[in-house]
């Protein structure tokens, strides 16, 4: 992380820019990312070509031609132009990009819409570096088209947000029309209803149709069941590669799968971050197994921080929440994990977190600034009765998805769950 979000900087030294919007959370929660995401803005602004392309690297400093266009046309790669403004909003309360980057953002979506073929993106390199029978590089699991036409309705989803919030609202309505289609023609092309599967099923295509939005309501808890399933018929093992596994992990967390994320990741004898441990690494590795072949600091495979913070440690935004006004503290109680104490520099100040359990016994202390609020979320434990340590004002709000939940003012609280 210097001057760009760096990949390989023994090798390359390039701004490959799918790090910046699948590992910006990750780093969100451990540094002031702000002028870093500007920087890399204007670096997309200065890199975009006449015709709208946002280039996969940016600064452009070197065109790689093995593949023709597949290593500069991927649209996993230039979206980071789409999402890094929306990022800036919702992190940081900051709508300036939005309006100083809006032109690009057009160019670009313009340019995908001219690039798609009956609104499928095929381009690119897809769920990059994923685990199948080869060696790995371009998707092998998940057929080319699922990722790249994913993450373009995701753009027009979010541009439809941000062209309203800055008062176009023409351009939102012709967006959210365009995102219509863009579903209707991905699930007509990918989805088996009867199998409840995306194209292969592979880690990657079921996750992040469930991620963007594009899974029918109705089809949603069996899209997740295979998902879940597909990772525990591999004796808890991940497949998805540099695109796809930020969107297992969001969409287990989302759905209360978090389980399956610490079981996954808490093995040493397949590929993995375990794994990468085993092998002597002190930096993540380009690969998942850690090949000797290949890098081995490398900046793309690092998605799981993320959840140490909003899943383990439970400090998430609650929807609409902008810039963590409305905090959601739902800590995740997992595995043999014992405790957990995380923090995080918000623009509103510092929010932490704190839990222990026993088997009697969970405890909970956290701080929520100033000028903010939070809905806190306890483990679903049988017989247990809420106690706030310093008698602090809260509000009992009622059970939801299975767990007990309070609304709370800034301020510090000590809350314990003790058995009846």
């Amino acid at each position: 992380m210097v001057s760009v979000f760096t990949d390989c900087p023994h090798r390359e030294k390039l701004g490959w820019l799918e790090q910046l919007h699948l590992m910006g959370n990750s780093v969100g929660y451990n540094y002031d990312a702000a002028p870093l995401f500007k920087k890399a803005l204007q670096d997309m602004k200065n890199s975009q070509l006449a015709n709208g392309l946002i280039p996969a690297i940016a600064p452009e400093y070197v065109k790689f031609e093995w593949g023709g266009d597949m290593f500069r046309d991927s649209p996993e790669w230039g979206s980071s132009g789409i999402l890094l403004p929306w990022y800036l909003y919702q992190w940081y309360g900051d709508k300036q990009a939005m309006v100083d980057y809006y032109p690009m953002m057009q160019r670009y979506m313009d340019y995908l819409a001219a690039k798609a073929e009956n609104h499928i993106l095929p381009q690119g390199l897809g769920d990059w570096y994923d685990l199948g029978t080869k060696p790995p590089g371009v998707s092998q699991l998940t057929p080319m088209g699922v990722t790249g036409t994913a993450i373009y309705y995701h753009d027009l989803k979010l541009l439809e947000k941000m062209a309203t919030l800055l008062g176009k609202k023409a351009d939102a309505i012709n967006y959210a029309k365009l995102a219509v289609e863009v579903r209707k023609s991905f699930n007509n092309k990918f989805f088996d209803s009867k199998t409840g599967q995306y194209a292969t099923g592979s880690q990657a295509a079921n996750a992040m149709a469930v991620y963007m939005g594009l899974v029918e309501d109705k089809y949603k808890s069996a899209v997740i069941d295979n998902l879940v399933n597909d990772i525990r018929d591999r004796k808890n093992s991940l497949t998805a590669g540099d695109i796809g596994y930020r969107y297992v992990l969001r969409a287990l967390e989302d759905a209360g799968k978090s389980d399956v994320i610490f079981d996954m990741n808490s093995r040493s004898d397949v590929p993995g971050y375990g794994m990468q441990i085993a092998k002597g690494a002190t930096a993540l590795t380009e690969s998942w197994a850690a090949l000797p072949t290949v890098s081995n600091n490398h900046f793309m495979l690092g998605h799981l921080m993320e959840w140490l913070y909003s899943g383990v440690g439970g400090i998430r935004q609650a929807e609409n929440s902008i810039a963590f006004n409305h905090i959601k503290i739902e800590p995740e109680l997992v595995g043999n994990l014992t405790s957990a104490n995380v923090s995080f520099n918000s623009p509103y100040g510092e929010i932490s977190s704190e839990w222990k359990r026993t088997d009697k016994e969970f405890t909970l202390e956290i701080n929520i600034p100033v000028n903010t609020k939070a809905d806190v979320y306890f483990p679903a434990l049988p017989e247990t009765v809420i106690v706030e340590e310093h008698n602090s004002t809260f509000t009992d709000a009622g059970v939801e998805n299975g767990k007990a939940k309070v609304s709370i003012d800034s301020g510090y609280y000590k809350f314990n769950l003790k058995r009846k």
